[in-house]
C-alpha cells in the first residue's frame, strides 16, 4: 500500500464524505443507549443494520472480504474487528468498541467509540479516557505540510506517558469511495518522518491503546484481534480531512461540527 497513489478529494467529494461521516456519528449515538448489561452484540449489529438501511445507506463491513456482520463489536481484550454474535452478552464492567462505516452515496463514513457497560473498573476508565485523548492529540497534529509521523508521535507520547501501549499491527487508513486506501496512518512514530500531509487528503485516525503489551493475536475466524496478554484494549476513531490551514473532523454530528466551527 505504501507506494500506491494517495487520492486528494475535491470540495464536492469532501461534502459527500461529510454527509457520510455525520451519518456514522448519528448511528453511534443511536446505538449508545443500547449498550447495557444483558444486551448481545448481535442485537447491536441488527439494530445498526436496520437503522442504516432506513437512512438510505449500506453497511460497508458486511461481506467485506467475507466479514459476516454490519459492524465490529470489540469487547474488553478484543483490540478490533470483533464479530457480533448472539451468545456474547454484555455485562456490567465491560468496555466495548463499536466501529461503524455506513456508505452513503458511494462514500464511506468510518468512526468508532468505546463505551462503558455499567460501571467501569478504575483501570478501564483511565484506559478509555486516555485513548480518547490520544485521538484528540493525533487529530491536533494534522496540518498541511506536516508529516504522518507527527500524528503517531503525538499519540504514542501520551499513551506511553500514561503507562499504556500502542498497537502496531493495525493502523489508520485513507478512506473515500474506497473503504481502505493509502496512506496508512500508524499510531506511533517520529515527528518529521513519513509522508507529507496535503490539502484534500482524507483518512482515519483510530488509535488502539492497550492496558498491557502492544502485541496482538488474530483468532481462528481470521478477523478478531485480541491482546496477547488478554488485558484490556480501547479505541476511538474519526475520519478527518486535511484543510488549507489545518484539519476538519468529518465524523461529527452536524450540531457538533457547527459548534466546533463557531469556536
Amino acid at each position: 500500500m505504501g507506494n500506491e497513489k494517495i487520492v486528494l478529494l475535491s470540495r464536492r467529494e469532501i461534502e459527500k464524505m461529510r454527509r457520510a461521516g455525520r451519518l456514522a456519528a448519528k448511528l453511534l449515538d443511536h446505538l449508545a443507549p443500547m449498550v447495557q448489561p444483558g444486551v448481545s452484540t448481535l442485537e447491536l449489529n441488527d439494530e445498526a443494520e436496520r437503522w442504516t438501511q432506513a437512512h438510505g445507506a449500506k453497511s460497508a463491513p458486511l461481506n467485506y472480504h467475507e466479514f459476516p456482520k454490519s459492524i465490529c463489536t470489540s469487547v474488553n481484550h478484543v483490540i478490533c474487528h470483533g464479530i457480533p454474535n448472539g451468545k456474547q452478552i454484555l455485562k456490567d464492567g465491560d468496555i466495548i468498541n463499536i466501529d461503524v462505516t455506513p456508505i452513503l452515496d458511494g462514500y464511506h463514513g468510518d468512526s468508532s467509540r468505546t463505551f462503558f457497560v455499567g460501571t467501569p473498573s478504575p483501570v478501564a476508565k483511565k484506559l478509555v479516557e486516555v485513548t480518547e485523548e490520544c485521538l484528540r492529540r493525533g487529530i491536533g497534529a494534522v496540518r498541511p505540510g506536516g508529516r504522518i509521523g507527527d500524528i503517531g508521535a503525538a499519540i504514542q507520547e501520551y499513551a506511553e506517558a500514561n503507562g499504556f501501549s500502542v498497537v502496531r499491527d493495525f493502523v489508520g487508513h485513507g478512506v473515500h469511495k474506497v473503504f481502505h486506501a493509502p496512506p496508512q496512518i500508524p499510531h506511533y512514530g517520529t515527528r518529521g518522518k513519513g509522508k507529507r500531509l496535503r490539502k484534500g487528503m482524507v483518512f482515519t485516525i483510530e488509535p488502539m491503546i492497550n492496558e498491557g503489551t502492544h502485541e496482538a493475536e488474530v483468532l481462528a475466524d481470521k478477523w478478531t484481534a485480541i491482546t496477547k496478554d488478554r488485558k484490556l484494549s480501547a479505541q476511538f476513531e474519526h475520519t478527518v480531512v486535511v484543510t488549507e490551514d489545518g484539519v476538519e473532523i468529518l465524523t461529527l454530528r452536524e450540531e457538533d461540527a457547527e459548534l466546533k466551527m463557531a469556536s
